[in-house]
């Protein structure tokens, strides 16, 4: 292949020229991949094995295929930007890696060890405890103000049996004494000391900031974070969990999403820029299918109209025989109910396989089978109807190609047997439902969007697929045979372990290893499995396989979904395809619009003379019930007149404004009690006592509130009754709950008798009183407000979505009901089926996520969709071998292309979130904009740039001397030399590096220290405090000073403050060096992202307490123990109380392992404990959790992107106009230096 590209190259530069061929870059890029190809040659004369052909010879595809270059030039015009916020990227993670080396250095290496002269006598034991050989996630203990410690070490067991017997040589007759049989040699690993390896396979540590980056970046991509939470709270402090939320809410939510938006932003401009013209040498593949597809509809139209004008004319008898009843079949099939019929056969069918499940009953299957034949006739009569009436034009239309495959399929399938593999495709008829979008015009809209999305992402699928080539040759040159695996027992439920055919041994597992990393899930176990089979240096290659391929090119996904939101079109009935019954039916709409008009106009005067025409007396007969309750409308509740005392002064009452004050800080005291309640408090105890009577006296509060309002604005008829307000009956329902509630607890007295069912209901509405806060805050009401905007388009793409689902869902049913089965047991090595397992008296078990029926099916493809736990799902998929059959590890691998595809579309589908918020974000602040521009008025007031002038002859040498760039540059490199010292210190490092460190610092503090002093002097001090950045320098450079002269003070142990915290905040000084920089557009961006999420985060913080009140209600009782071990939850992550139930919801809302925690709050009720049998859970855990997953991870923080959309165009525009400005200034005064024109600018 060598000689043949290079005799291509001697041809095209003896055609072109040498000049004008390197003219073009991807001409030059093919000289490279030349020239390494012959490197890689001649070292392997020389036997060295570098094979670096291998992974760049591939790159040569990229300037073969025209829509593949367009994609890859459009990144090379976006790398400045796109470059920038990268950068920024690596930074926050590397200032975060340093407080964490800061802080936490040596922490996970605490472990619970043995005393020496137990040690010495039983040689036998482990030094260390440990709970499983060699496990991911050891027992840290705490040697400060932890939250584990070496006493919370569980006894020893064997078996069922709990040990409790003391060591042999110190109480020899405790045996005789006590019943146990076992030593509980656990309780003696009482010493903690820093000492072994790190968790996760010695992968996750901060003893060095290499180890501590790797760990913020796996924070930041949200997988495997509540992890290390876990471990850093265990060796440190509780408090540790504010440090990563903040770095989740700010690298992922924030900086991850700005790369998005850089992308999406610049996608637009660059495909516009594009030039239309074909690159010399390159193959389109949309040229090629619009080229084949035009030729086959050339192809079909001619042949239609052959057979048309010679076989069938008026004149021929056939002819005159067949015609009419050619167009009466015409008008039947075309008619509108036929396509109703059709329509409802359809939804019949998709019925029948809805209701197909896992152990129906024989009289079903026999009826679904009857019915497979009945609708198989109906699709095919159907398809006879079209084509005889149609004739040959009925492949024109590419719908009726699909339901032609879809009744041969259906035919071939009828000729096996039921089970056979192909009755699964029967599941694409649900996919024909999709003509009844033609009755819903603005789903029809988003179809339209999410149709040209995918026939745009196409080619970015080509991409990916090459970039996951890419990497995964790469991955096999590096990782090949080297993965050491860790196949755990079958049917285990530690839901950490690492499956071998996580690796690089061969291409097919290479690329779906990358695909999944890609994904983010659980590519942090592939690393550490990598960092211990080879070396640390291997993070490198999964940080840039991350930052490629899912920050990179997934991301310009978004781009491609936001621009076709934003150029779809506005009127819906100018889209194609609607069909022409609503054509024909605007066109009569128009051609009436003029009759309908003036009819309007004349018949509306007319009306309203009438009624003022007819008066109330003479339309209701005198004495009349009527005409009473006619003339006492605006009376309250029918008694109290307008001009009532009472009514007047309830009325001034709640219209004061200290009312509504009053009420809300009742309702946060309420908030207060509900977040006390918890289902674990002991009935007769003082808190139960005294949160029942708050309740009590909220209620009552309550209630005075709402029938203050009600007399004082009447009940319901009127305008301005209280009724009349949507937010006034929900303040009314839950007060009525309230009510009952209190009504039932007051009306039995002894705690058996009281309806627990019901009990449990009205204490779970109480939850829902912070909703009465929504109308009495405007800041929150406006955002739930702009957040109800968008439920229309949202709707409807949660509809597509649901569509999208049940197809997957019944696709699923037909592949693997019955198939998710395994034998639980010692040993299932020669277990083969179910019997075989229960002969064996192991148990053969069902997995929490399958198949089964249709329920099952949704739920786990919603778990899919979220990209949390789609791996185990596939690798059950694959292992998959029949009904009661035991699984077989790679069983079927064509089972890849069901989990792939659908993981492919999902990408498409969660992105269309991201469009729908962009665009209703935009379009409300486009109308905020619009009302608020009177408002705006011009900045009065100018700058006096020539101050300096007045200046004595020293002072403006000072002043030269801090406007030039020379001492720009110098602070610059001082700032960089401090950052790269910082990252030099590490956990157990030589008295002569710290001291080395010391000093570094207390010169560099110097030296800023002098900078500020010398700017004080040259700007004064009230113009030099006037600028952020320099109130910032400030501060840092005096916790510097505080921090020197803390550490050289004796007994600073004693200071309940770390110390490395004032060292750690003099990193912050690297901000002064991006104001110089483009980065600068970024961070302005950033900036007003976080003063404009102020709506959002009452959004967040309302929806937590919700929800964080309803899990404790509902989820309160559950723990993980020996017995009952969870998949998901936590001894630091569970609904016990309120304040940890936040946290659990936080990591639910970040998609680290949300659905193990799904699977243990769906306790199997097969288990005899009353704390975890609850049949309801099975249905409301399911529903909780879709429902905050749905609104938080795919409404709330894609409203975050359209934030940060919006503050980009802002930055930009600011940018121009700072630009413009320095422009005019240039021309007023061309004499101004470049440095104080910059000055003036700020």
């Amino acid at each position: 292949m060598l000689g043949y590209f290079t005799v291509e190259l001697i041809i095209r530069v003896k055609a072109l020229g040498l000049q004008d061929y390197l003219t073009y870059y991807w001409h030059r890029f093919d000289i490279f991949v030349i020239c390494i190809e012959i490197l890689d040659v001649s070292l392997e004369l020389c036997n060295i094995h570098l094979s670096l052909s291998y992974s760049v010879t591939p790159l040569r595809l990229l300037s073969r295929i025209e829509e593949m270059r367009k994609l890859v030039t459009m990144l090379v015009g976006i790398l400045p930007m796109l470059g920038n916020v990268i950068l920024l990227y690596v930074l926050v993670i590397y200032i975060f890696a340093i407080v964490g080396v800061q802080l936490w250095a040596g922490d996970l290496l605490n472990r619970c060890y043995l005393p020496d002269e137990i040690l010495a006598i039983y040689s036998n034991l482990t030094p260390s405890y440990a709970s499983i050989p060699g496990e991911r996630a050891p027992f840290i203990c705490s040697l400060d103000d932890g939250m584990r410690y070496c006493k919370d070490i569980p006894p020893s067991r064997e078996g069922n049996l709990t040990c409790t017997l003391p060591v042999p040589h110190l109480d020899p007759l405790a045996s005789t004494r006590n019943g146990s049989q076992c030593v509980n040699w656990n309780s003696y690993y009482n010493i903690c000391r820093s000492s072994g390896e790190n968790p996760n396979l010695n992968s996750i540590s901060f003893d060095n900031i290499g180890y501590s980056w790797i760990a913020v970046f796996q924070s930041v991509t949200l997988e495997g974070w509540s992890d290390i939470m876990y471990y850093v709270m265990d060796a440190k402090s509780w408090w540790s969990f504010v440090y990563f939320i903040v770095l989740t809410i700010l690298g992922s939510y924030v900086i991850m999403n700005t790369c998005a938006v850089v992308i999406a932003s610049h996608y637009s401009d660059a495909m516009k820029h594009e030039p239309g013209r074909r690159f010399p040498g390159t193959m389109s593949f949309r040229v090629l299918w619009n080229g084949l597809t035009t030729k086959v509809s050339k192809l079909i139209s001619s042949m239609s109209n052959r057979v048309g004008e010679h076989h069938l004319t008026e004149a021929s008898p056939l002819g005159r025989c067949w015609l009419p009843i050619n167009r009466r079949l015409k008008m039947l099939v075309t008619g509108d109910w036929f396509n109703r019929f059709i329509t409802a056969a359809i939804f019949l069918n998709i019925l029948s396989m809805a209701v197909e499940h896992h152990e129906q009953p024989e009289m079903m299957t026999k009826v679904l089978h009857i019915s497979n034949y009945v609708f198989t006739g109906l699709f095919v009569v159907e398809m006879v109807l079209k084509l005889m009436a149609l004739g040959l034009h009925y492949f024109t239309d590419w719908s009726n190609n699909f339901d032609c495959l879809i009744v041969i399929i259906s035919l071939w399938e009828l000729q096996d047997d039921s089970d056979s593999k192909l009755s699964v495709l029967r599941a694409f008829r649900a996919l024909r439902f999709g003509r009844l979008v033609h009755f819903l015009p603005y789903l029809y809209r988003q179809l339209m969007v999410l149709k040209r999305t995918i026939e745009e992402a196409a080619m970015l699928c080509w991409l990916l697929f090459f970039i996951i080539f890419l990497f995964s040759v790469m991955g096999m040159h590096i990782f090949g045979c080297k993965i050491k695996g860790d196949m755990r027992e079958t049917g285990s439920r530690n839901f950490d372990k690492i499956d071998a055919r996580k690796n690089f041994d061969d291409l097919l597992w290479a690329m779906v290893t990358v695909f999944q990393v890609l994904t983010l899930e659980d590519w942090n176990f592939v690393l550490y499995n990598c960092m211990a089979s080879t070396s640390p240096w291997s993070a490198v290659f999964f940080v840039v396989m991350i930052i490629v391929g899912k920050n990179v090119i997934l991301n310009i996904l978004v781009g491609i979904v936001v621009e076709n939101f934003q150029n779809q079109p506005e009127d819906h009935a100018t889209l194609s395809g609607i069909p022409s019954t609503v054509d024909r039916g605007t066109t009569d709409t128009e051609q009436d619009e003029p009759d309908s008009e003036s009819t309007s106009v004349q018949v509306q005067p007319l009306e309203v003379e009438e009624v003022r025409a007819v008066p109330i007396d003479q339309e209701l007969p005198a004495g009349s019930w009527k005409r009473w309750f006619k003339e006492h409308e605006d009376w309250s509740f029918y008694v109290f007149s307008p001009q009532n005392r009472w009514r007047l002064f309830c009325d001034r009452l709640v219209s004061h404004k200290y009312f509504n004050t009053g009420i809300q800080f009742i309702i946060m005291l309420n908030c207060i009690t509900i977040a006390f309640e918890r289902p674990t408090i002991p009935p007769d105890s003082n808190e139960r006592f005294y949160l029942d009577k708050a309740n009590d006296f909220f209620s009552a509060v309550f209630l005075v509130e709402m029938l203050l309002k009600m007399m004082a604005q009447g009940l319901i008829i009127g305008e301005t009754t209280y009724c009349h307000s949507g937010w006034n009956n929900l303040d009314a329902f839950l007060v009525l709950m309230s009510i009952v509630d209190v009504a039932i607890l007051l009306g039995t007295e002894q705690e058996g008798a009281r309806p627990l069912a019901i009990l449990k209901i009205l204490r779970l509405l109480r939850t829902l009183r912070p909703l009465r806060m929504i109308e009495r805050t405007p800041q929150l009401r406006l955002a739930v407000e702009a957040l109800l905007a968008s439920v229309k388009p949202m709707g409807n793409i949660i509809l597509i979505c649901g569509i999208f689902f049940f197809f997957y869902g019944v696709l699923g049913v037909q592949l693997f009901k019955g198939k998710f089965y395994y034998c639980q047991g010692s040993n299932v090595t020669m277990i083969v089926n179910k019997t075989d397992c229960l002969s064996s008296n192991y148990e053969w078990m069902l997995k929490e996520y399958n198949f089964d029926n249709l329920i099952s099916a949704l739920i786990a493809v919603f778990v899919m969709y979220s990209k949390d736990g789609w791996v185990e799902l596939m690798y059950d998929g694959l292992d998959a071998v029949g009904v009661d059959q035991q699984p077989i590890p790679n069983h079927n691998l064509w089972m890849l292309l069901y989990f792939i595809s659908f993981i492919l579309m999902s990408f498409i589908l969660l992105d269309m979130f991201i469009g729908v918020m962009v665009e209703t974000f935009h379009k409300c602040q486009r109308e905020q904009r619009a009302a608020h521009k009177k408002k705006a008025r011009p900045s009065s007031g100018s700058k006096d740039e020539t101050f300096f002038l007045k200046y004595s002859s020293p002072r403006r040498r000072i002043h030269s001397i801090c406007t030039s760039p020379a001492l720009e540059y110098s602070i610059t490199t001082c700032i960089f030399v401090s950052m790269f010292m910082m990252g030099a210190e590490h956990f157990q490092q030589s008295p002569r590096v710290t001291v080395i460190l010391e000093w570094v610092f207390y010169i560099l503090t110097i030296l800023l220290a002098i900078e500020i002093f010398m700017k004080f002097i040259a700007f004064g001090i009230v113009r030099y405090l006037k600028d952020s950045w320099n109130m910032l320098d400030i501060a840092i450079v005096l916790i510097s000073i505080v921090s020197i002269v803390v550490g050289q003070v004796k007994h600073t142990q004693a200071i309940p403050i770390n110390m490395g915290i004032f060292r750690v905040v003099r990193v912050l000084r690297l901000a002064q060096v991006l104001k110089t920089t483009k980065i600068k557009v970024l961070l302005k961006t950033i900036i007003r992202t976080l003063s404009q999420v102020g709506n959002i985060s009452l959004l967040f913080m309302f929806f937590f307490f919700i929800y964080a009140a309803l899990g404790v209600e509902l989820f309160g009782y559950l723990e993980c123990t020996v017995d009952f071990p969870c998949l998901g939850l936590h001894r630091l992550s569970d609904f016990n109380n309120f304040m940890v139930a936040l946290l659990t919801l936080y990591k639910v809302s970040t998609g680290d392992n949300w659905s193990g925690i799904l699977k243990d709050t769906m306790p199997d009720c097969a288990v005899d404990d009353a704390k975890w049998c609850h049949p309801y859970l099975t249905v409301a855990s399911p529903i909780f959790f879709t429902s905050f997953v749905i609104t938080v991870q795919f409404v709330l923080v894609n409203l975050v992107v359209a934030v940060i959309m919006q503050a980009l165009d802002d930055s930009k525009k600011e940018g121009e106009g700072e630009s413009q400005m320095k422009m005019i200034v240039r021309l007023n005064d061309p004499s101004i230096p470049e440095h104080l024109l910059e000055e003036y600018i700020k």
